[in-house]
């Protein structure tokens, strides 16, 4: 459904590190590291190579002057593939400093799921269907 997802931090050398630990977990990677003393962006993906997220630091060329980071925090929802990589998920996030905001378990109708909160105030949940 998405190509691409696109957030924005506060600063990406300490979130570079929580999103490679997170992610790793349920089987994304490092794309592209396009980061010069904590300004640029991160490609985080599969090797399917979509969809992907972008963490980036500095202003969008089409935020308006109102715009800031973390003024209205997202929710992202990651597809994991096993309920254990959803606990290695949840289990990285805490390790790497982000907020419990659910801990992993069934969230119903064969879902199950963990939610954090990152350093910007952004829900990241990662999740698997049976």
């Amino acid at each position: 459904m998405f190509d691409h997802v696109g957030i924005v931090v506060k600063n990406l050398d300490k979130s570079k590190i929580l999103y490679l630990h997170v992610l790793a977990a349920i089987g994304y990677e490092l794309l592209q590291d396009n980061t010069v003393d904590n300004e640029g962006w991160l490609v985080f993906g599969t090797t399917d190579k979509q969809p992907f997220l972008v963490v980036s630091t500095g202003r969008p060329s089409f935020w308006g002057n109102n715009h800031m980071s973390s003024l209205s925090p997202i929710h992202c929802a990651f597809a994991a593939t096993s309920c254990s990589a959803v606990d290695g998920f949840h289990s990285a996030g805490l390790i790497y400093g982000a907020t419990d905001n659910g801990k992993p378990g069934d969230r119903g109708r064969g879902y199950y799921a963990a939610y954090l909160i990152d350093f910007d105030g952004n829900n990241i949940e990662a999740g698997v269907r049976d």
